[in-house]
């Protein structure tokens, strides 16, 4: 396996091996519940938590226990999300409405108590990462940058959802959409990045903070599907995270055992929170990812509070959550619901605003964390400012290789001398020897291969 971390700025990962990797069967949780997907075929589901209710596709009236998180506001907040999503995907005619209905409540409570960002500069660089690795659910994050204040997302960017040359396109891209931190798509791949990205913060804490100033001490947060945990190359990477306790790491798997073709029962029967319990980590289990709020904030607590462990979150939701007919199948995944069904989504959540319509007192709400991240900036400039006096020599190192990005000048010239000198030798002692090389020159490269 070949790894690359780039500075916490950029944080990318590169990860390539070739292995298979073992699985454990998934027990019973005790309850088992009957769903009929979108081809009308009943479907044996994988067992949910006892009390919790999945919505069955052939209901036409949804439990009312499972609609409300228990606090009003915080249920139009969530639905605010939730028709966004909606509404985008109804006006482009294509996308995913289903996995942003299903992690709304999940979305709204780590951006609203957790993540730390200022939404005017999201390149702040002790921000806390978070990273779309289920991509297709995109308007979940383009909901979320609109509602909190970041400029790259405007609400006329949001009705061109999918649009040629917009700035919200059908899966999430970096350099189009500042508070974008990575380009996903491919399932597994957004996960990747994120360990990637904890490697760095992890390698540029040890190599700046000291006793009396801690300049990175940010989180890394994921949220990944059930076609993300299928992909081989999430096993690996995730391993690896285990291996390394990479604490500051936080995966939040959205369990809602619905893929594109019906019930992930078709492909899958693995206990995942096993498989991620044998890689190292700690895990969490949320069996109603749907209404409870507090179960939720709870453990993204508890997973901030462990710090020799990465956590998986494993958040059972229903996909499509609040739509009589489509929820908790494969019709809500990729395409809009329909005119009929948005409205009966609307009658069944209580939603009594137009299409992309925003109360107030959300807006109001939500923009109050501009001000928040502004002053989270500042204090951290502050400290900054009393460290460079302090460690100027390590702040002078810190801002070339993490904040400017900057290149020594003369690491081509010894990758050179190095080839000009080099005898024959297997590709893996050369990669070797080149990442020595690079070692000396770049301060923030972190580099490794798998035990061949």
């Amino acid at each position: 396996m070949a790894f690359v971390a780039a500075p916490p700025s950029t944080g990318r990962l590169t990860a390539v091996r070739s292995a298979a990797s073992a699985v454990a069967l998934r027990p019973a949780r005790s309850v088992w519940a009957g769903a009929r997907l979108g081809g009308g075929r009943a479907a044996t589901r994988r067992p949910v938590a006892a009390g919790v209710v999945r919505m069955d596709a052939a209901t036409t009236s949804l439990p009312k226990e499972q609609l409300k998180t228990g606090e009003p506001f915080t249920d139009t907040c969530v639905n605010t999300i939730r028709f966004l999503a909606i509404d985008a995907v109804e006006k482009a005619s294509s996308g995913h409405p289903g996995m942003p209905m299903g992690m709304a409540p999940t979305a709204f409570a780590l951006f609203d108590k957790h993540l730390r960002f200022n939404p005017k500069n999201p390149k702040f660089i002790n921000r806390d990462r978070f990273v779309l690795s289920a991509g297709h659910g995109s308007m979940l994050i383009y909901a979320l940058l609109y509602l909190y204040g970041f400029d790259s997302v405007s609400m006329d960017d949001i009705k061109q959802f999918r649009q040629l040359n917009s700035k919200t396109p059908g899966h999430p891209e970096s350099n189009d959409t500042p508070g974008v931190e990575v380009t996903t798509g491919p399932l597994g791949q957004g996960i990747c990045n994120a360990v990637g990205m904890a490697i760095a913060e992890a390698h540029a804490a040890a190599t700046y903070n000291t006793d009396e100033f801690t300049v990175i001490d940010n989180y890394t947060y994921a949220i990944m599907g059930d076609g993300c945990v299928m992909e081989g190359m999430s096993s690996e990477a995730s391993s690896l995270a285990g291996h390394l306790k990479l604490g500051k790491l936080i995966a939040i798997y959205d369990d809602n055992s619905i893929s594109i073709d019906g019930s992930t029962d078709l492909a899958m029967s693995e206990n995942t929170s096993d498989r991620y319990r044998s890689y190292g980590w700690q895990v969490i289990d949320v069996p109603d990812g749907n209404s409870d709020l507090a179960a939720i904030e709870a453990a993204i607590e508890e997973a901030k509070a462990c710090t020799d462990k990465p956590s998986l979150i494993n958040i059972v939701t229903t996909i499509g959550y609040g739509s009589p007919n489509k929820a908790n199948t494969a019709a809500s995944h990729g395409s809009a619901l329909g005119e009929d069904e948005v409205a009966a989504t609307r009658e069944a959540l209580n939603w009594k605003y137009a299409a992309f319509e925003v109360p107030d007192e959300v807006l109001t709400h939500t923009r109050a964390k501009i001000e928040t991240g502004a002053a989270q900036q500042a204090a951290w400039e502050e400290m900054f400012s009393r460290y460079k006096a302090a460690e100027p020599e390590k702040a002078a190192a810190f801002e070339a290789a993490v904040v400017e990005g900057a290149l020594p000048g003369d690491w081509e010239a010894k990758l050179q001398a190095f080839a000009a000198d080099a005898e024959p030798a297997a590709t893996r002692k050369a990669s070797a020897g080149i990442l020595q090389i690079l070692a000396g020159a770049f301060p923030n490269i972190v580099g490794g291969s798998a035990d061949l």
